[in-house]
């Protein structure tokens, strides 16, 4: 595999979803739809959930991030990233795989919104019930 070469990987969370290549550099950068890291995520905790990956699976490397995604709330699609981004990382690089199991972030958040039912006022919440 030649070293220019990106690697692509989907992460998912709810219903937002972050097409992630990561390709080897000289200096890194972080670009999320068009924007940097920091204008699209301007909360820091976002920046750092997106970057959570890289910098607590202790990456020594520096990438070229690239990230398109789409769905959910801001929250959401910070974690679809950190999902993607781990996973292209344990593709480039074995060793990092133990550390990112460890903290979870190679395991696919399945919790969804549950659907609203008919007859109830939410998903579970029914109407005030009254004997008379």
């Amino acid at each position: 595999m030649a070293e220019t070469r990106y690697i692509e990987n989907i992460g998912r969370r709810k219903t937002a979803v972050a097409r992630v290549r990561i390709t080897p550099a000289t200096k890194g950068s972080f670009i999320v739809n068009g924007k940097e890291l920091h204008e699209y995520f301007p909360v820091k905790d976002l920046q750092t959930v997106a970057e959570e990956a890289i910098s607590k699976g202790e990456v020594t490397e520096k990438y070229t991030i690239t990230v398109q995604v789409v769905g959910g709330g801001i929250h959401a699609q910070a974690e679809a990233i950190r999902h993607g981004l781990s996973r292209s990382l344990v593709e480039r690089d074995e060793e990092v795989k133990n550390k990112l199991k460890k903290l979870g972030f190679l395991k696919r958040d399945a919790r969804k919104v549950e659907r609203k039912k008919f007859g109830l006022k939410k998903a579970r919440k029914a109407p005030t019930w009254s004997k008379r």
